[in-house]
């Protein structure tokens, strides 16, 4: 899936999103109306973005009265894989050098330091008992 999810650029994100957020197929008129709020796109624009997603695998187009899509790929799958591209690119894979970023930008409040050492927390008893 990974393969698939590498070649969604950052506008088609936008477009994959209004779908993940409504959690249903969708018309393209549905999407426009979503989209407009947030962009300026042309409705040619917003069709292009959709075929395009269509033709990478990413979201299925199903022909009714009129074209309803769907996503194929998981909101969770794409921001696994933009994290780890993130990691890579900026951290040379390391997800602890993150962490430490984060922590010395102040970017993280105390409640967040501690939902995070929960997370470690769970994780680590995940891998002792495996």
């Amino acid at each position: 899936m990974s393969s698939l999810v590498s070649k969604i650029t950052d506008s088609e994100a936008e477009v994959i999103r209004v779908l993940w957020k409504a959690g249903y197929e969708l018309r393209i008129a549905d999407i426009r109306k979503t989209l407009e709020q947030t962009s300026k796109w042309e409705a040619s624009t917003i069709k292009t973005l959709l075929r395009r997603l269509c033709e990478k695998g990413v979201v299925l187009a199903t022909k009714k009265e009129v074209f309803y899509y769907k996503p194929l790929v998981t909101e969770t799958e794409y921001n696994q894989y933009t994290t780890q591209g993130l990691i890579n690119r900026l951290y040379s894979g390391s997800a602890k050098k993150l962490v430490a970023s984060l922590l010395g930008s102040e970017k993280l409040d105390d409640t967040d330091i501690e939902e995070l050492r929960n997370l470690f927390k769970v994780g680590a008893s995940d891998e002792h008992n495996s």
